[in-house]
């Protein structure tokens, strides 16, 4: 019954990424163009190892320089997306993943952890990235801030687990983990619905860390591997 379950999950999953996603494909592909050269890639060592949690159709993972890949997602049209050389692991990720002890430099993740069922299976997830980072490995959490985002959370029909930067925070704490940087809000809420602005707006906003104060309805979380 749980395969089924998740055969289940696994399709409905890949109806919802289709009707969510489909139409704006382009357009977030050069949106995390941006997000990855003026953000992200410095949380990655030269060649080190990269896992992004709910890797969706592949815009970070594919795009990150990094010497090896992996994308988790139990979506299963995730891994015909996602590049040649990049490992994908279609599983739950509260359970045990199938990585070696302190195999990786980085897990990243952005807007996924609102999708899981409750904190006990957040929980989990936090010590199996705990587990499977090195000492020093970092995680990277991007996602909505309910704080902030009281009614417009709940607009769409997959999230379950509302969470703030403090609340993220402590949890990360009890899997291990100590905290090196804390946003309350950094990006704009959602590429989904919204009408999505030009790409030189994406850059000049990454540049005006004031306006984020304004428009932020994102926290930005990184953990760090003691």
């Amino acid at each position: 019954m749980a395969r089924v379950d998740s055969v289940e999950q696994g399709l409905e999953l890949e109806r919802e990424y289709e009707r969510r996603f489909a139409s704006r494909q382009d357009y977030r592909w050069r949106v995390w163009t941006i997000l990855i050269q003026r953000v992200f890639q410095r949380y990655v060592p030269g060649n080190g190892s990269v896992l992004e949690l709910g890797c969706g159709w592949g815009e970070f993972i594919n795009q990150v320089r990094a010497g090896r890949k992996f994308g988790m997602d139990l979506n299963p049209a995730s891994g015909r997306r996602l590049e040649a050389g990049i490992e994908f692991l279609h599983q739950d990720c509260s359970q045990t993943w199938p990585l070696p002890d302190g195999t990786l430099d980085l897990v990243f993740t952005s807007n996924f952890f609102e999708h899981l069922p409750d904190k006990q299976a957040l929980a989990r997830t936090l010590r199996e990235a705990h587990r499977c980072l090195k000492p020093g490995g970092r995680i990277a959490c991007l996602g909505p801030n309910i704080r902030v985002l009281p009614g417009a959370y709940w607009d769409f029909w997959d999230h379950y687990l509302p969470l703030t930067e403090l609340s993220l925070a402590e949890g990360l704490e009890l899997a291990g983990f100590t905290i090196a940087e804390s946003r309350a809000r950094f990006l704009p809420y959602t590429m989904a619905r919204e009408r999505n602005p030009p790409l030189w707006m994406v850059s000049l906003y990454l540049r005006v860390p004031l306006v984020w104060r304004l428009l932020g309805r994102q926290f930005f979380v990184v953990g760090v591997r003691p």
